[in-house]
Parts: structure tokens; sequence; C-alpha cells
């Protein structure tokens, strides 16, 4: 019986990198990429956001996934932040779209009485 139960090692294709290191490089590559791109991305797309506010979602977009050690969902997340800085650098998107990245961050409207009257709200 202890024989039908068998252990299977699969082995994995690496998509991009082949070990952590280089993992970890292409991400830091991919941040300062998007970091410096930031001011032009702010005055190309004229969205009422500053350069600090997008670099701080930038940031906040990548301590997100730090827990994540696969290297292969590592890569994966690298090439579609690859293609989304493509995509926003050649002006693929809209402002709307752009602004989509923002939608957690925004707070929520007070729904009691005493949160809208302290707020302001009506």
């Amino acid at each position: 019986m202890a024989s039908s139960v068998q252990t299977v090692a699969r082995q994995v294709k690496p998509i991009l990198s082949i070990n952590d290191e280089q993992a970890r490089r292409r991400v830091i590559q991919l941040y300062k990429t998007w970091y410096r791109q930031i001011p032009f991305i702010v005055r190309e797309f004229d969205i009422p956001k500053s350069v600090k506010d997008c670099r701080q979602k930038l940031r906040e977009e990548f301590v997100k996934h730090e827990n994540i050690k696969d290297i292969r969902i590592i890569d994966m997340l690298t090439i579609k932040g690859q293609m989304e800085l493509k995509e926003t650098v050649n002006k693929w998107k809209n402002e709307g779209a752009l602004m989509y990245l923002f939608k957690d961050t925004v707070e929520p409207k007070p729904t009691d009485f005493l949160s809208k009257f302290l707020t302001g709200h009506d």
C-alpha cells in the first residue's frame, strides 16, 4: 500500500529568469524604468495626480507583490509590468485606464449621518 503513493517531482522551464538574482534584477530594472517615466506620463496624460502621488502608487504596487517567491510568477508579473509601461508610454491607453490604477486608494464616501456631518457632505 505504501508503494502506491509516489512522489513526483516535475521539472518546469523558467520563463525568463534562471535564479532568484536574475528575477530580482529584472524587477529592480522595471521599477527604475517606471520611476523615470512617471514625470513624462503625468505631463502627457494630464491626470489630476502629481509625480509624487504616482511614484507612491508605483511603490505600493511593487510592495503589494513583495512576498511572492516563485520565479515563474515574478517573471510573469515583470512581463505584465513591461507591457503596461509600453502601453502607457505609447499612449495606447487613455486617461481613464490610467486613473483606474488609483481606484483602491480612493477613500469610500461616508454612509452614516455623523460621518457625513463631520466630513461636510450632504
